[in-house]
């Protein structure tokens, strides 16, 4: 006997409840840009994909631009939804709009439904999607609370790897999908070190729920080398890496490439010799050598519980990381600490950054009469070498200089470049992974470099004042050491070493070098 039409239907109904392949494939239709609604015809690694969703609660999709794959998404709620009462779903993204845009796709999925798949809506507006069986899906731009709702069935996180503040979002998350909820982050790469770079390297070797699913160009059927080729030309060689190649190391905007970073982690990095401190924070690579020279460079943390106080100790001649800490500890503390590995280190040079709190650090080294304290010219804004060595590197009116290493908005794009040169050029040996991990995170925001939000970059921004002032206090030193030459080959030959002849009062410490060019000696003051 032929089924009746209500039978047919009832059997439909039970088969794309039980496969959401089927329901996309013959009943999904999507916004085709140039041919209008269409239904969605899943590729073969579409097909994969959305199998994988209903297979594992967790999923994590490493992905190039412009797969399908949250249009896929959007099938895959609006089936929860329709087959699920009470089936709750919430999407994060970067911003509001790119959230809405999803709940569009599953609304205009939902509305060319035929009528018996079709749920009944009781709330639409742009934002939000609520069906009769109290099944839902809600958009919001990232935020810290973002994930704090009733308990979630699904959780979708749109290009995971760029939400600033991801990590409390995912902390805040997981209480509400700790009933049996999903989630599916998903993003092309943005770098190493971020959220979802490490839950993905952690997936892969199954330290998480996550189930990986990496989604490459190549995979699209109607992509070849040629497309590939053109994505270079249309948006960049690193754009189109970032984009394209699921490569996490070629992507991201960090300020020093991460193929480098990865190669100072593999050929240089290694194991301290000795860990210090009650919390081992203090790493050490090589105890002092009487016949060396250091610099102890310091990065005091702001006293609000956010970032750590830093500092590196470093081979001036050989640009060699030797020791390195990284600890939240009581400013005065730390203060006492840098005068005691300052002196360890055969007296080292000790610059602490002197913004916020630091001044408090500085203290003790001058409470202690630290004989070495580096000291910046006040009224220039920069360290230049050229002008210590014209007003002094050490004078003794310290009313002209301010102690410790004066970071502003004038400095740090200089520190910047200094720490860029030193590593593209891998003229520095670093040890710490710390310090590599950092900069992973440390990235381009404009114009400004920063550590992407949640993470720190206080041993970047010590490290980059160490490069900075290791090149100004060769340079006053050398200097020094060429004056001294000259002045001592004019005195063998008989000639005058400085003059009181000039009719300038202020000329009585200027040498004549007998090259027509004065040398100004009131440094050696």
């Amino acid at each position: 006997m032929a089924k009746d039409l209500k039978q047919i239907i009832q059997e439909e109904y039970v088969k794309c409840a039980k496969d959401p392949v089927h329901f996309m494939r013959k009943y999904c239709k999507i916004q085709h840009p140039t041919r209008g609604k269409i239904t969605f015809d899943l590729y073969p690694f579409q097909e994969k994909t959305l199998l994988q969703f209903k297979d594992h609660d967790y999923n994590i999709i490493l992905k190039s631009r412009q797969l399908g794959i949250s249009t896929l998404t959007a099938g895959y709620t609006i089936w929860g939804m329709i087959f699920n009462a009470d089936f709750n779903a919430l999407v994060i993204a970067i911003k509001q709009d790119t959230a809405k845009n999803l709940v569009t796709k599953i609304r205009v999925m939902h509305d060319n439904l035929p009528s018996w798949l079709k749920g009944q809506i009781v709330e639409d507006n742009k934002l939000s999607l609520r069906l009769k069986n109290g099944s839902q899906v809600k958009a919001v731009s990232s935020s810290p609370d973002a994930g704090r709702s009733e308990a979630l069935s699904l959780l979708v996180i749109d290009e995971a790897a760029f939400i600033d503040g991801i990590d409390e979002i995912w902390t805040s998350a997981q209480q509400t999908l700790a009933t049996g909820g999903r989630c599916i982050a998903l993003s092309t790469p943005n770098g190493i070190g971020n959220w979802f770079h490490k839950t993905w390297m952690k997936a892969e070797s199954s330290e998480n729920k996550f189930s990986t699913i990496r989604l490459h160009w190549s995979l699209h059927p109607e992509r070849d080398q040629v497309w590939r080729d053109e994505q270079d030309v249309i948006l960049g060689q690193e754009q189109a890496a970032q984009e394209c190649d699921c490569d996490f190391i070629s992507s991201g905007n960090s300020v020093i490439p991460g193929e480098l970073l990865e190669w100072y982690k593999n050929n240089q990095c290694q194991e301290p010799v000795e860990k210090r401190g009650h919390d081992n924070s203090l790493w050490i690579w090589e105890y002092p050598d009487y016949a060396k020279n250091y610099i102890v460079v310091a990065d005091v943390a702001r006293g609000d519980g956010g970032d750590y106080s830093t500092f590196h100790i470093i081979d001036i001649e050989t640009v060699t990381q030797v020791a390195e800490y990284k600890s939240q500890i009581g400013v005065k503390e730390f203060g006492n600490m840098l005068v005691n590995v300052a002196t360890e280190y055969n007296e080292a040079l000790l610059v602490v950054e002197n913004a916020n709190i630091g001044w408090a650090a500085i203290q003790p080294a001058i409470d202690r009469g630290y004989k070495n304290l580096y000291y910046t010219y006040k009224h220039e804004g920069v360290v230049d070498p050229e002008v210590q060595l014209r007003k002094g590197y050490d004078i003794k009116d310290k009313s002209q200089m301010v102690p410790g290493f004066t970071t502003s908005a004038r400095t740090r794009p200089l520190l910047v470049s200094k720490l860029d040169i030193y590593f593209r050029e891998k003229a520095c040996v670093v040890r710490s992974t710390r310090l590599v991990d950092e900069l992973f995170v440390f990235v381009w925001k404009g114009s400004r470099p920063e550590a992407q939000h949640g993470y720190n970059d206080d041993l970047v921004m010590a490290f980059s004042i160490a490069m900075y002032v290791r090149d100004t206090a060769l340079k006053l030193r050398n200097e020094g050491l060429e004056l001294n030459k000259r002045a001592l080959g004019l005195m063998g030959m008989g000639n005058p070493v400085y003059t009181n002849s000039s009719t300038d009062p202020n000329d009585s410490w200027n040498m004549d070098t007998g090259k027509g060019i004065k040398e100004d000696l009131t440094w050696l003051l």
